[in-house]
């Protein structure tokens, strides 16, 4: 039994780009706000990485998955299915700013509640007259100054963190309830979201200086309004002021650093989608040189080598053969190189369907004429072929002229059988010799370590469009069989994009 090994593509994961912001750096009081800081912190960096992930979402290609049997093998399971993965979108904000804003709206919610809340005990605890009115008219006020912010946040969030020096404002209307209602009312407790948002908006300092501030609004309540049996809850009302400014900060600075990991990371996988994309792209490469140039200059070496030895031997018909030789071996190579060349500079998405089952036939046809092998090519399948994808088109066929070359080359067969067509939906092709088959214990990395890259660069192959593939015996008492199998579901362009002269029977996709 051989071994099974199974080739998976990996995604080139991507962030979100760069914020809006441009600070110098953290602000050093209340003049300065969130944007400029994060901006500061994150702009140069988040900006200087968009190229590269841009760069990067480009050269990474979608890859899917390939079962490769060497050896008698066991049939594999399906190849995972090609997603269709579109570009992440960046959010408008980095993320601990949209994170600040929403703890932000979160406060003013909270308000708004406690106020709702408060404001029947605050009246049934004041006397009828003047004062009622009064505090009926100070929670009406800052209650609406809570609630239109809150009800248009998408404008006014952004707003607020670009303009903090507005917590002074709101301050005022704290003191505004503390003037009215009583310093022992639940009321009171609204005025703890003014240093709350002024840590998560400015930092440990704007929330010390407005800890303070409404310590000192609080205070002058108390001398306005004394309460002749005082509770501990209410002088524990200024000790709460500071409690909630440095719950603030802490979770400003929370959000800000989980900001710059998320940021660090994001750069760390722009690099790693960056390396992998190079290694896919060289090792592309290496299968392409292998399967075209480098066979091509090998045979043209054999020829010139030949060229020299009959070149004394003064025979003016096997000297013309052998230039001749080298000289198809030249332009063979020369057009291998064309071909390459052209293949690096085609724009993917642009190219036209390819009719892979008449494209092999020829292929057949040729390598039967140039290697004196028996070799023949029958369709399989009664469904209809639709045109291939050209990119997709060229891994299917090299894959094959590489099973045939392998098998010219190592297993000298005395017959050669090509199949291919679809059935149910699925495109199949089979290379089967009857050659001398794979040696006993072959494995990828034992042909890897040993130079012979053809079977390694035909799984990679197959890999990088979602194909199975299949090395071995098969069904057969003797020889190799390689066989691949492609759901058109993932590749096809469209279901009912027949050949001319074919009949549309039925779909191939459902």
């Amino acid at each position: 039994m051989g071994l099974r090994t199974t080739a998976t593509g990996g995604r080139g994961g991507t962030g979100p780009g760069s914020g809006p912001g441009g600070g110098s750096g953290p602000g050093s009081g209340p003049g300065h706000g969130i944007g400029d800081q994060v901006g500061g912190k994150l702009g140069g960096k988040a900006a200087g990485k968009v190229g590269d992930q841009a760069r990067c979402e480009a050269g990474g290609r979608r890859r899917g998955g390939a079962d490769a049997e060497i050896g008698d093998g066991i049939d594999g399971g399906d190849p995972p299915q090609a997603a269709a993965a579109g570009p992440e979108h960046a959010p408008p904000l980095p993320i601990q700013v949209s994170a600040l804003q929403a703890l932000c709206r979160q406060v003013f919610g909270f308000r708004l509640a406690t106020i709702a809340l408060a404001t029947p005990f605050a009246l049934d605890n004041t006397p009828p007259g003047l004062g009622t009115w009064l505090v009926g008219s100070a929670v009406i006020v800052t209650f609406m100054v809570s609630y239109i912010p809150l009800r248009d946040w998408e404008r006014f969030g952004p707003f607020l963190l670009r303009h903090p020096a507005l917590l002074a404002v709101d301050s005022l209307f704290g003191a505004l309830l503390l003037a009215t209602a009583s310093p022992e009312s639940i009321l009171a407790y609204v005025t703890l979201c003014t240093p709350l948002l002024a840590g998560l908006v400015y930092g440990w300092r704007g929330a010390a200086v407005f800890a303070v501030l409404q310590s000192l609004v609080i205070g002058g309540a108390f001398a306005v309004n004394p309460v002749a049996d005082a509770g501990i809850g209410d002088l524990l009302l200024p000790g709460l002021c500071v409690i909630a400014g440095a719950a603030g900060s802490t979770l400003r600075n929370l959000l800000l650093g989980f900001g710059t990991a998320a940021q660090a990371l994001t750069e760390v996988r722009a690099r790693l989608a960056s390396n992998e994309a190079v290694e896919e792209e060289r090792a592309r490469l290496a299968r392409e040189m292998h399967d075209s140039l480098a066979k091509t200059l090998h045979g043209l070496a054999l020829a010139a080598e030949g060229l020299a030895g009959s070149a004394g031997r003064l025979d003016p018909l096997t000297v013309k053969h052998q230039a001749e030789l080298v000289a198809r071996s030249a332009r063979r190579a020369a057009a291998e190189s064309r071909e390459l060349l052209s293949d690096l500079r085609r724009q993917s998405g642009l190219d036209g369907g390819v009719d892979v089952l008449s494209e092999l036939a020829a292929r057949t046809a040729d390598f039967a004429r140039r290697c004196e092998v028996r070799s023949r090519f029958r369709r399989l399948g009664p469904d209809p072929v639709a045109t291939v994808p050209q990119v997709v088109a060229r891994q299917l066929l090299t894959i094959a002229s590489e099973a045939m070359e392998n098998a010219h080359r190592h297993g000298h067969p005395a017959q050669l059988d090509v199949s291919a067509g679809v059935v149910g939906g699925v495109l199949r092709i089979s290379v089967y010799d009857d050659g001398e088959g794979l040696p006993p214990g072959t494995t990828l990395d034992g042909l890897r370590r040993a130079g012979h890259f053809g079977l390694v660069g035909m799984v990679e192959r197959a890999a990088s469009i979602g194909s199975r593939i299949r090395v071995g015996r098969g069904p057969h008492p003797r020889g190799t069989e390689v066989r691949l199998e492609l759901p058109l579901t993932a590749v096809a362009p469209d279901p009912l994009d027949v050949l001319p002269g074919q009949q549309r029977e039925t779909p191939l996709l459902n």
